[in-house]
C-alpha cells in the first residue's frame, strides 16, 4: 500500500519530516559535548522551534534576551528555529569575542530578504570581511563618503538642512502647535543624504523616499526563511520576491542618476558643486569599482543611514525634555557658547546687536559643547538604536567565550542595550547621568571600550560613525537653540512615556512617537 502513495503526497511528507529530522541528527547531537567542548547555556528547546516562543513579546526582545541571560548567563544558545544562535550580553564577554576572535566573528549571517536581486553579493553590509569586495567598499567609504575632507565638502548641505528642520518647527511653534518630531527630522536627513550623495533634494526625491520606506519595512518583515533555512526555496511569504520588485524599481532610479550624470560627463557639463556620485565615478573610471557597486554602495548607504540617525536624535529630546535640570544646563551651555561666537571671535558686534539676533550656531562650535556631547552618548547609552547591532556568523571553529564554545556556524548577536546597562561595568545603570562622561573621554563611540559599543566595535563597526558623531549633535544643538521645548497639554516630564519598542527592523524606537511644542527664542535666527 506505501508504494502506492501519490507522489505529491510523498513530498509532502518529506517536507514535514525534515525539521523533525535536522532536530534529532543535530539538535540532540550538538548537545552530547566533551568537557573540552561546553557549549553555552540556554533553556529547554523545543523541536522544530527551539527556543523561540522563549523570547516572549517581540516588541521587548533586547529586554526579554537581557532577562534570559540573567538565569543563564552573559553567553547563551538558543535555538530559533534550526538556526543556532549565541547572544553576548555582558561587557567582558564582548571584550573577549572583540578582543580575541573578532576575524572569526566578522561575516554576516544573511537575511533571506537579502538575497533578493543577489543584493548580497556586492552590498558592503552583508558580505563577510574576508571578501575582497568588502574591503574595497570599505576602503571607499571611509575615503570618499565619511572621510574629513568629504564631511567637511558636505557641511553647507548639513548646515541648510538644520535651517530647514528650523524652519519647519518655527511653522509649528508660530501656530502654537506640537509636533512629532522625528517625522520633520527624518525629511531633514533623507535629503541632506540625497544633496550629499547625488544632488537630488527631497522635494525631487519624494518618489524615492516612498520606495525606499517601503523596501525598508519589506526588510524588516519577520521571515519563517530566516528560522527554517529549507523553506527558501519556497520563499512561502513571497517576502523575498516582493523586495526584489521594489528594490528593481529603486535600482531604475538610481540607474537613472547615474547614467545622467555620465552623460553629463561626456557632454562637459557641470553642476554645482561635487558630491559622493562624482567620486564613485572617478573610481568606476579607473576600474577600481562597477556601476553596479556604486549604485548597491548608494542604497546601504539611504537605507541604513537615515532612520538610525532619526531615531538616535528623538531619544536625545525624549531624555531631555523627561530631565528639565539636564536639558536647562545643556540649553545653557548652547546659549553660552551661542553667544560668546556671535558677539565675539572676530565677528562684526555692532552689526550683531543691531539686528538682535543670535546667527545659527556653527557646526565647529558643536565640538566644544562638551554637556551636550555627554548627553547624546548618555541617551545613545540607555537607548542604543539597533540594540542587537547585526547579526554575526562564527566562520570557524575554536571560538570560546567565556569559557564555552561556540559551534561553527552559528549566529552571534551582541545585545548592546544589556551590555550598556550591565551593573558590572557601570553605577546606577539604568539612571540617565550625562555627567559619567564628561571625565571619561575615552567612552567615545569607536566601540573601543567595549562597555560603550552603540555603533559595534571591531571591523564591523559602523563606517557612518563620523557622520553620526557630527549630525545628531549639531540637528540637537541647534533645535536647543531655536526653540524652548515643551511638552503637550499639560504633560509633566514624569508622565512622558519613553516605553522601548524594538522593531521587526532591528530598531530600537519610541512606542510612542515623541510629540512636543516648539517655542521660538525671539532674538534667533
Amino acid at each position: 500500500m506505501a508504494c502506492e502513495l501519490p507522489w505529491l503526497l510523498w513530498i509532502t511528507l518529506a517536507v514535514a519530516a525534515a525539521p523533525v529530522c535536522y532536530y534529532f541528527v543535530f539538535v540532540i547531537a550538538s548537545t552530547r559535548g566533551g568537557a573540552h567542548h561546553r557549549q553555552p547555556p540556554g533553556p529547554r528547546q523545543l523541536p522544530i522551534v527551539g527556543n523561540l516562543l522563549d523570547l516572549g513579546d517581540s516588541n521587548n526582545l533586547h529586554q526579554g534576551l537581557a532577562n534570559l541571560a540573567r538565569v543563564h548567563g552573559p553567553v547563551m544558545m538558543l535555538k530559533l528555529g534550526l538556526i543556532t544562535t549565541v547572544f553576548v550580553s555582558s561587557r567582558d564577554a564582548a571584550w573577549e569575542a572583540f578582543t580575541k576572535h573578532d576575524r572569526r566573528l566578522a561575516a554576516r549571517t544573511v537575511p533571506d530578504t537579502r538575497h533578493a536581486l543577489a543584493h548580497s553579493e556586492r552590498s558592503m553590509v552583508w558580505l563577510p570581511s574576508s571578501h575582497p569586495l568588502w574591503k574595497t567598499l570599505r576602503g571607499v567609504v571611509a575615503s570618499h563618503v565619511f572621510s574629513p575632507r568629504s564631511l567637511l565638502a558636505a557641511r553647507g548641505h548639513r548646515t541648510r538642512m538644520v535651517r530647514d528642520m528650523v524652519d519647519c518647527f518655527r511653522r509649528h511653534a508660530d501656530a502654537g502647535q506640537e509636533v512629532e518630531i522625528g517625522g520633520v527630522v527624518y525629511g531633514g536627513l533623507f535629503g541632506l543624504l540625497t544633496n550629499v550623495l547625488f544632488s537630488v533634494d527631497a522635494t525631487a526625491a519624494s518618489i524615492f523616499r516612498e520606495l525606499m520606506e517601503e523596501v525598508v519595512m519589506l526588510l524588516a518583515k519577520p521571515n519563517m526563511s530566516d528560522f527554517f533555512p529549507f523553506l527558501r526555496a519556497l520563499d512561502l511569504q513571497g517576502l523575498r520576491r516582493f523586495t526584489a520588485m521594489r528594490m528593481g524599481r529603486i535600482f531604475q532610479i538610481l540607474d537613472g542618476i547615474i547614467e545622467r550624470r555620465l552623460d553629463d560627463a561626456q557632454q562637459q557639463q557641470k553642476h554645482d558643486g561635487k558630491d559622493v556620485l562624482d567620486s564613485l565615478l572617478e573610481l568606476v573610471s579607473v576600474g577600481k569599482l562597477t556601476r553596479r557597486d556604486v549604485r548597491t554602495l548608494l542604497f546601504d548607504i539611504l537605507t541604513a543611514a537615515t532612520e538610525t540617525t532619526k531615531t538616535t536624535v528623538e531619544w536625545a529630546m525624549a531624555e531631555l525634555l523627561r530631565n528639565p535640570s539636564v536639558m536647562a544646563t545643556v540649553r545653557a551651555e548652547i546659549m553660552a557658547k551661542a553667544t560668546a561666537t556671535t558677539f565675539g571671535g572676530g565677528r562684526n558686534k555692532a552689526d550683531a546687536e543691531n539686528k538682535q539676533q543670535l546667527q545659527i550656531m556653527d557646526e565647529a562650535d558643536v565640538a566644544n559643547l562638551p554637556y551636550l556631547q555627554a548627553a547624546v552618548k548618555e541617551s545613545m547609552r540607555l537607548h542604543p538604536v539597533a540594540p542587537l547591532l547585526l547579526p554575526h556568523l562564527a566562520v570557524d571553529h575554536g571560538v570560546e567565550i567565556g569559557g564555552y564554545t561556540v559551534p561553527k556556524g552559528a549566529t552571534i548577536f551582541f545585545n548592546s542595550w544589556a551590555i550598556m546597562r550591565d551593573p558590572a561595568a557601570w553605577d546606577r545603570a539604568d539612571e540617565f547621568l550625562p555627567e559619567r562622561f564628561l571625565s571619561k573621554p575615552e567612552l567615545n563611540m569607536s566601540g573601543k571600550e567595549l562597555k560603550f559599543i552603540p555603533l559595534g566595535s571591531g571591523r564591523r563597526l559602523c563606517p557612518a560613525l563620523p557622520m553620526v558623531e557630527l549630525v545628531v549633535p549639531f540637528t540637537l544643538a541647534s533645535l536647543l537653540q531655536a526653540f524652548e521645548w515643551r511638552l503637550p497639554q499639560g504633560m509633566s516630564a514624569e508622565e512622558l512615556d519613553v516605553t522601548e519598542r524594538y522593531t521587526s527592523k532591528d530598531i530600537l524606537v519610541m512606542a510612542v512617537p515623541l510629540k512636543a511644542v516648539p517655542v521660538a527664542v525671539a532674538h534667533y535666527t
